[in-house]
């Protein structure tokens, strides 16, 4: 695996970006589905990632030498750890896309007048 840059992580959330430009040009939303169901997948994607990147940026700071051992620093850690815990709970968030598709697909295309 090549090492992780600055550049390489600028890279990855410059995708997310076209991403949000793209699904606010209104595509398909069958598209978007298939475009969005890899970021909310319950074991690999985004709530999950972002969930272990914060509790190991937690570990990390925490267990090196230079890391000054203070109540701020402490409470900060403690912080990262649960907004961990909070993205990890957003894992559900594949279900809602599962539903949701499943909806789109079988509910009839209404007119306007039906609201």
């Amino acid at each position: 695996m090549p090492a992780l840059t600055p550049d390489t992580i600028r890279a990855a959330t410059e995708t997310l970006s076209r991403l949000t430009e793209y699904l606010r040009e209104s595509p398909d939303p069958t598209e978007a589905f298939t475009l969005v169901e890899p970021l909310l997948d319950e074991y690999t994607g985004l709530p999950i990632q972002l969930a272990d990147i914060l509790r190991a940026l937690a570990r990390t700071v925490q267990g090196h030498p230079d890391t000054p051992r203070t109540a701020a620093v402490s409470l900060l850690i403690t912080e990262l750890r649960s907004a961990a815990w909070e993205q990890s709970d957003q894992h559900v968030l594949q279900y809602v896309l599962d539903d949701l598709r499943a909806l789109c697909k079988s509910t009839p295309v209404r007119g306007p007048e039906s609201g």
